[in-house]
């Protein structure tokens, strides 16, 4: 596969300049070329070579070429750029090496924890793009063979949990008997409901409670355990749990583990890694100022950055002191673990608990790398979260505690407009408008997947008539799910996604169906072929990779060529994620590989190719791209239908 090719090819140059010059080889980069005719990969170390030899770069270069001598997979190298080496891959070669086997990774757990969302309403468009990120990367992990295990942390007892408390029992006048009626009434939406409540706490706050009190004190009683505050709290909290996870697996999102604040701050683990930050003076008692009585962290010893509160006045402790915990035990750092107990039986998640779990959970924790991912806007306290495993020794950890941040997702004016935000004419003029759940502004996620199925729906009736309600509903069902998480993968996770309906809505163009319709494009001519020839012989498609005209037809023909390089990255591609969190790539990719596909599908003739070894070589190029697409899209959570 081309990971083992660009393994040897690295290996070779850098053995040969060990024994050539007796130096500790500089790093070896390779690169793609821009155009097929001057090979496929390119190294620019001859220039790094000329700085430590003070020799020109290209006489390295040359030099480097002869000493080198055969590798396996590649043709020929030829010097370039006046200190390139260009390599021209053996084409039928790696051809018959390289299907898609997978890329190689180290050992050692990794713990991906994505979506969080506050279990205090119903799940939007941003925490979307959170979860599409975070369960691609997943994917990609688990495609190389690595250990993943998939978290998805339950803020129960934070700020936004007090403020819908406040809203249910002081603006809605709600008890917990009502509540409960409220979640067994099958009409009402509760996740839209709390919704609603939450976006009306803020102005509550402003007329009635301006300094906070109420929620200080629903803060103080969730934390405590407190009759009925904590009973509603928690039902309330779980029951949106339970909300999100099926507003997830409609875009086949899934968790290993929920792991509960609730849970960190009753089985203390807050109290050990407090009393671990204490020892090593990592944080301190604040007497006098605006944080008087309140435990606080240092962020510098030179008094630049502001001191982060770590346990307020009132002993309620922060949302980055008890991460900081969590963080500890999810690096196997707290000689303490959590109760687990089966959440959802037929998704096989679980949850902590801190009371009685079952004794044959799986084993949670001890990641030797942890993923966080989480926008960019929480970079700051996931600093902080770093800074305390630095304090506390934990220096290795701290460099494989990794936050993989991304942008938010705001919307259009157009799109704000058509949900009811009132925009001044300066709003009308901006790029974007921020999502605000406190002002109830923003796209709730199960609607946008309505919305996006519905019109999935008009387009597949219209193509396909005959089919049956239930098929019709499973394909639009696809389609829907591959235009948005294509939509959400396709921008830079540092670019602000400005949503648009009618954007997301669009099938044609760089979308995840024009992928989809690749790929069923790639099947539907392998079932073609079944009924034009019933008794074809589909081995002879493999038996194609040892035929000596497969180099032939691929050197004679480099669009083909490109086309079928192309579908053998797609696992370099995902390697390339993995190094540098950046899911864009792989959407970028697999858009290049199905617009070169729909061009050969074009340009050739395949199933009526009259020359039979010719047309075996096409076939065997549709089976490679097809099976390329297919990965590619499922590496982003998509399926292909089976018709479009």
């Amino acid at each position: 596969m081309l990971l083992d090719l660009h393994a040897r090819l690295r290996d070779a140059l850098r053995s040969t300049i060990r024994t050539q010059w007796n130096i500790d080889p500089p790093e070896i980069v390779l690169n793609q070329t821009p155009k097929i005719e001057f090979g496929e990969l390119a190294t620019p170390v001859p220039f790094e070579l000329a700085r430590l030899l003070k020799r020109p770069p290209q006489s390295i270069a040359e030099e480097l070429i002869i000493r080198v001598g055969k590798i396996d997979g590649v043709e020929r190298m030829e010097p370039a750029g006046r200190g390139y080496i260009n390599f021209f891959l053996d084409r039928a070669a790696v051809v018959r090496g390289s299907r898609l086997r997978g890329y190689p990774g180290d050992e050692g757990k990794i713990i991906v924890e994505h979506t969080n969302i506050n279990p205090n309403k119903a799940a939007h468009i941003g925490h979307l793009r959170n979860a599409a990120i975070g369960d691609t990367f997943v994917r990609i992990l688990k495609a190389a063979g690595r250990k993943v295990e998939v978290q998805n942390y339950i803020d129960n007892t934070g700020v936004q949990v007090a403020d819908v408390i406040v809203g249910v029992k002081h603006v809605e006048r709600k008890t917990l008997d009502d509540v409960r009626r409220l979640i067994a009434n099958r009409s009402i939406k509760f996740d839209y409901y709390c919704w609603d409540v939450y976006a009306r706490v803020a102005s509550f706050y402003e007329e009635q409670d301006p300094h906070y009190a109420l929620r200080a004190q629903v803060l103080k009683e969730i934390e405590e355990g407190s009759a009925d505050t904590a009973r509603m709290a928690e039902l309330v909290a779980m029951t949106i749990v339970r909300c999100h996870l099926r507003t997830m697996s409609r875009i086949n999102v899934h968790y290993d583990l929920l792991p509960r604040e609730s849970d960190v701050l009753h089985l203390k683990f807050w109290d050990y890694a407090f009393r671990q930050l204490r020892k090593k003076e990592a944080i301190f008692f604040e007497k006098e100022g605006k944080n008087a009585g309140c435990w606080v962290m240092r962020l510098d010893s030179d008094g630049q950055d502001e001191d982060k509160i770590i346990v307020r006045s009132n002993g309620t402790v922060t949302y980055v002191g008890k991460d900081i915990a969590y963080q500890l035990w999810k690096l196997g750092l707290l000689a303490q673990d959590f109760q687990y107990t089966v959440f959802d039986a037929d998704a096989d998640v679980w949850v902590t608990t801190s009371g009685d779990g079952q004794p044959d959970h799986p084993a949670f924790g001890h990641g030797r790398t942890v993923y966080n991912v989480i926008d960019v806007r929480q970079s700051y306290l996931q600093n902080i979260v770093r800074h305390g495993l630095l304090a506390l020794g934990h220096e290795e950890q701290a460099r494989r505690s990794i936050h993989f941040s991304y942008e938010v997702v705001a919307l259009t004016p157009e799109c704000a407009g058509q949900l009811g935000v009132e925009l001044t004419a300066e709003d009308r003029k901006r790029p974007h408008i921020e999502v605000s759940g406190r002002k109830g502004q923003g796209v709730k996620a199960d609607d946008l997947l309505d919305a996006l199925e519905l019109e999935a729906m008009k387009e597949v009736k219209q193509r396909n008539p005959k089919l049956t309600p239930t098929e019709t509903e499973t394909i639009a069902h696809q389609i829907a799910v591959g235009a948005l998480r294509y939509f959400l993968l396709k921008f830079t996770r540092t670019a602000i996604i400005a949503f648009d309906f009618k954007e997301a809505l669009n099938f044609d163009g760089e979308t995840g169906p024009y992928i989809q319709y690749a790929a069923v494009r790639g099947n539907n001519i392998l079932h073609k072929l079944r009924e034009s020839d019933p008794g074809f012989d589909f081995g002879r498609i493999q038996k194609m990779l040892n035929n000596p005209k497969l180099g032939v037809y691929l050197n004679e023909s480099d669009d083909i060529w490109e086309l079928v390089y192309l579908a053998l990255r797609v696992d370099e591609i995902g390697h390339q994620v993995f190094v540098t969190l950046e899911p864009a790539a792989l959407a970028k990719h697999a858009f290049a590989l199905a617009q070169r596909f729909n061009l050969f599908y074009h340009r050739y003739r395949i199933i009526s190719e009259p020359d039979m070894d010719r047309k075996l070589f096409y076939i065997l190029v549709v089976d490679v791209v097809r099976e390329a697409l297919t990965k590619a899209l499922d590496l982003m959570g998509i399926e292909v239908p089976r018709r479009m």
